[in-house]
């Protein structure tokens, strides 16, 4: 196995660096991973930032200006003055940082990172031989910003956006430096805003001597380091009239001269909800710092550097979309499901972030997930399919499969009072779920519309309405979801096992009963012995649609799935005819008509297609399904199951570099190219920290003690390890012959052929 000296959080952080990413977030709610950005060759943060699905923007961008008033432009240190060349970069979970260099050739360095509550920060070095001042300016929409005024030390307004629904969030927002400014200015303006000092009205104020340019264009001055007024450039910035169309330009100016041998200078953008505390200073937490983030989660080791990284990686890709919980209805620490307008709480996404924030310590974030939507429960037991923080409005609705997420995180993080708090919530669930989708008692489930299962555009909704893929969001399907249905028996099974446990006694047997129903339906209504696989039913007639899609693997995750048609999945799974394509797993079958590799329905490459691309969704479900039937016994799925999540893994790195790992929507089955086009990366849609933990790792913890089992034909090696569960540490070594797990340092070893299984000690 390849030796990690140093498995800190700090070197795990340092390891993931590279140059040609720049997504940030401060692991509150607040990111900045702008998808297709403009203007990384340019300091600062003038692609927009997103405080939750709100996009924010232009940011801010900085100038370093000479006394004189004129700027000391800067280039990239390799690149050519003026033009648009990349910046060297050098990204990690964090931060950003880059080389600028200017006409002499002098060296100076920025830092970028967004900081807890709500700070886009950067801070620079610079040599002590530069004059003047280091100036961070924005230009803001002006029919969107008002209030602009002096602060203790830059400059406030108050801004108005508006999601992709129109509803409107109100910011307070303020650029300011982390010293005195030496002056301050507001203009409006017409023309372009876009983040070129020679641009801004201030430059051209500035042409002359500084201080003579400033006192006479009234920019604001504030030589003695305390705050003086703040007056407009021009009587025309106050004019109403000039606010209704144009750029409100802003501008905070830091004085180089004697900042030498201190902290370096920072310009900072913060953004507040209105009525928001501001963050006290120096205020720290450990949940908003990465380090700490990540010295949560156990180290995984392996000696595949590609599964050692995509570990990592996938850490990572949970802090930055984590969200803490004070934003409105958002009242516990949760995890959003990607970002831009991806950034809340989605239920589809929920299940796969309670599965993988288990293996952090305390798991906040896993039980918050659910006890988000548990305390915004709609009046009739339902779930909001996504938690805004200004509204519970257009929220649509998603299918999830709660049961065995809930009985998950209560495996390794119990918690007696959340427990009880999930267990209410979803038994009101459940009965909605019974009463709304199965009126008739089929035991089998109703999907309404192909949105609300997490997977549009797909033959299983045209099979029972040839325009399902027209109607949007409207309820006009019939379609009895073997996806859905395999959801509502995990969650009646899971409730069953739970009644007793939180003194419920009376409602053991009902949860049972239907527990037994949907299974009887799911085996003896939704089996197609034609596909060789669990279909879909049709609603209105009863009569199986007999499409082959990847939720027909689904049953696997009951565990009771053996024998001949157990044998047909697996066939399936290798058969390159159907689902057996070098990157797993399709979508939809390779057989069916309007299978796409690339994504093509009806003539046109979709955003979200499930018509035979593959989504980590869909691939986790499945993988899942096969670990839990080689523990029930089965060999050949156990084999199955390792060699998928090499494949798994290995696809979601670009172009195949190790160095490059990645997390899109969706993969072409062939080749494993993402959605680039997308441009949604970090699209926290899986589980595959998990799958690594229990499938190479083999831990699995539960109320009866910890069982080390890997997966066979995985890697030969791998430690994981501090694994925090149940308030025990646990450390996994599996070698060639032998497994091993230390429970708060007690070592024990067994055959790495048979489970090793080692109950708590009182």
């Amino acid at each position: 196995m390849r030796s990690r000296t140093d498995v800190s959080p700090k070197a795990r952080i340092a390891a993931l660096v590279r140059d040609d990413k720049w997504f940030l977030g401060g692991l509150d709610g607040v990111v900045w991973a702008p998808p297709f950005p403009r203007w990384l060759h340019r300091p600062g943060f003038w692609d927009p930032v997103h405080v939750l699905q709100h996009e924010v923007g232009p940011g801010f961008s900085v100038a370093l200006v000479r006394p004189d008033g004129l700027e000391n432009p800067l280039r990239g240190a390799t690149g050519g003055l003026g033009g648009h060349e990349l910046t060297p970069r050098r990204w990690r979970p964090g931060r950003l940082d880059a080389r600028w260099a200017d006409e002499q050739g002098v060296l100076v360095e920025e830092r970028r990172q967004v900081l807890p509550g709500g700070v886009l920060e950067s801070s620079w070095q610079v040599p002590r031989a530069l004059e003047g001042y280091l100036v961070g300016f924005t230009a803001q929409p002006a029919d969107a910003t008002e209030g602009a005024g002096p602060t203790a030390g830059g400059v406030g307004w108050t801004r108005v956006v508006a999601d992709r629904r129109g509803q409107k969030l109100v910011l307070r927002m303020e650029l300011a430096g982390s010293v005195s400014p030496a002056w301050r200015g507001i203009a409006a303006s017409e023309g372009r805003g876009e983040p070129e000092w020679g641009h801004s009205p201030f430059a051209e104020m500035a042409s002359g001597a500084l201080g003579t340019a400033v006192a006479a264009s009234n920019l604001a001055r504030d030589g003695a380091g305390t705050d003086g007024p703040l007056e407009p450039v021009s009587a025309a910035a106050l004019d109403p009239e000039a606010h209704r169309s144009g750029w409100i330009w802003i501008a905070v100016a830091l004085p180089l001269a004697g900042i030498d041998g201190g902290e370096p200078p920072a310009i900072r953008l913060t953004l507040r909800p209105e009525g928001a505390q501001p963050r006290r200073a120096g205020e720290t937490s450990p949940c908003c710092a990465w380090e700490s983030f990540f010295g949560g989660f156990p180290h995984f080791q392996c000696g595949d550097p590609c599964l050692e990284r995509y570990f990592d990686y996938r850490v990572y890709g949970l802090g930055l979309n984590r969200i803490e919980g004070r934003w409105g209805p958002i009242r516990h620490p949760a995890i959003a499901e990607g970002p831009e307008y991806f950034h809340v709480p989605i239920t589809y996404s929920a299940q796969c972030h309670m599965m993988e924030m288990r293996w952090r310590r305390s798991g906040r974030e896993a039980w918050g997930s659910l006890l988000n939507f548990v305390d915004n429960q709609k009046p009739d037991g339902s779930f909001h399919g996504r938690l805004y923080p200004e509204r519970l409005e257009g929220t649509d609705f998603y299918h999830a499969n709660w049961g065995d997420a809930l009985l998950a995180v209560d495996d390794m993080q119990p918690d007696a009072v959340a427990l009880a708090r999930c267990y209410e919530g979803l038994s009101r669930y459940a009965r909605w779920l019974t009463a709304a989708r199965d009126p008739e008692g089929s035991g089998m489930f109703t999907v309404t519309n192909h949105f609300e299962t997490g997977q549009e555009y797909m033959s299983r909704y045209m099979a029972v309405d040839e325009e399902a893929d027209v109607a949007g969001w409207r309820p006009r399907l019939r379609l009895k979801g073997i996806d859905v249905t395999v959801y509502a028996h995990q969650l009646f099974r899971a409730l069953g096992s739970l009644a007793c446990r939180l003194d419920r006694p009376g409602d053991e047997a009902g949860w049972l009963r239907l527990a037994a129903r949907s299974w009887r339906a799911i085996d003896e209504r939704m089996w197609s012995a034609e596909a060789r696989l669990f279909t879909d039913v049709d609603g209105r007639t009863g009569e199986r649609t007999g499409v082959k899609a990847a939720v027909g693997f689904y049953p696997l995750l009951t565990g009771r799935v053996d024998g001949t048609r157990l044998d047909a999945l697996l066939d399936h799974l290798e058969n390159p005819g159907t689902f057996g394509t070098p990157f797993p797993v399709p979508s939809s079958s390779v057989d069916d008509p309007r299978f796409s590799a690339e994504g093509i329905w009806r003539g046109k490459r979709r955003n979200c297609p499930w018509n035979g691309r593959v989504w980590p969704m869909t691939t986790s479900h499945v993988i899942e399904g096969l670990v839990r039937c080689w523990r029930k016994g089965s060999e050949r799925a156990g084999r199955l199951a390792a060699d998928m999540l090499f494949r798994f893994a290995r696809m979601m790195f670009t172009d195949g570099d190790p160095a490059r790992p990645n997390c899109f929507e969706h993969y072409n089955p062939y080749t494993g190219r993402a959605c680039h086009f997308r441009g949604i990366d970090d699209y926290q849609h899986s589980w595959i920290i998990d799958l690594l933990a229990r499938g190479f790792a083999g831990l699995h913890v539960d109320a009866s003690g910890v069982e080390v089992r890997p997966l066979p034909d995985g890697p030969a090696r791998v430690s994981l390890g501090p694994v925090i569960a149940r308030g025990r540490a646990l450390h996994v070594e599996v070698e060639p012959g032998r497994v091993s797990v230390a429970v708060d340092g007690e070592r024990y070893v067994g055959s790495r052929g048979e489970p090793l299984r080692v109950p708590w000690l009182p």
